[in-house]
């Protein structure tokens, strides 16, 4: 059987090399964000792209034990407390398009949208006026834009002045601002929420669309680890009892 083929990590006795770095090295003199920019770049990160990185997971790791990752996680938790990895586990598999996976989708609607107006020949305000008009005539929700908490997401700004200043900010950022403000006017004011910034500093990075959700994975893992060890340590076995009320067919009975 012909052998697996991987550019990632060369691994055998006593040494580990990643993306041709001795994980030694790595361990003394980088992050573990540099590692992650690392495996999935190919590339160390330069001192901004670190820091908008970390940025970009310490905004992802949790938003409450409410959250559909978080409060998935603890449930099940709550009826198999042997397993705090099946907690994580399931936790991550609560993350889809609904709920942090919009960055992905995001980030493909930028990028066509940065061609649209490149191939049209028109400016990116004009290119996110034909993409919100063309997604409201198709009754289409757009990816990355407004909050069932924040009415504006405190998460947002920061990440587009951590990549004004650090010279990354570029046409995702310009466009996704475009959008929100095209949305504002042909739909009704929606706030660009964290996976429509993240995914918009993201592009701009270099990062292909899948690492929108990807990212997200990484960042809400902390999160979902420290949701588990805390019911664990708080809370007893089968503690989470959801009220249900039927609302079926009344009592009847067999012929």
């Amino acid at each position: 059987m012909d052998a697996w083929k991987t550019a990632l990590v060369d691994a055998r006795d006593g040494q580990i090399r990643l993306r041709g770095y001795d994980v030694a090295g790595l361990m003394t003199g980088r992050s573990f964000t540099d590692v992650i920019f690392l495996l999935h770049r190919g590339e160390l990160p330069t001192a901004a792209e670190r820091r908008l990185l970390d940025a970009i997971l310490a905004a992802v790791a949790d938003h409450g034990s409410g959250a559909p990752s978080c409060a998935t996680a603890r449930l099940a938790l709550s009826g198999n407390r042997q397993s705090v990895s099946a907690a994580v586990a399931a936790g991550i598999l609560a993350v889809g398009d609904d709920h942090g996976g919009a960055g992905s989708g995001c980030m493909e609607m930028i990028a066509a949208g940065i061609q649209r107006a490149k191939t049209a020949g028109v400016s990116l305000e004009e290119a996110a006026l034909a993409l919100a008009t063309d997604a409201r005539a198709a009754g289409k929700r757009l990816a990355g834009f407004g909050h069932r908490v924040h009415a504006t997401d405190p998460r947002t700004g920061i990440l587009f002045e951590l990549a004004r200043q650090g010279g990354v900010a570029g046409d995702g950022v310009d466009f996704v601002q475009a959008m929100e403000r095209a949305i504002a006017t042909i739909v009704k004011p929606l706030p660009i929420n964290i996976d429509g910034a993240l995914a918009a500093v993201l592009h701009d990075m270099g990062f292909s669309p899948a690492f929108g959700r990807l990212v997200f994975i990484i960042g809400r893992v902390a999160g979902l680890t420290a949701e588990v060890a805390e019911e664990l340590a708080r809370e007893k076995p089968m503690r989470i009892r959801i009220p249900v009320e039927y609302d079926g067919v009344a009592p009847r009975a067999l012929e």
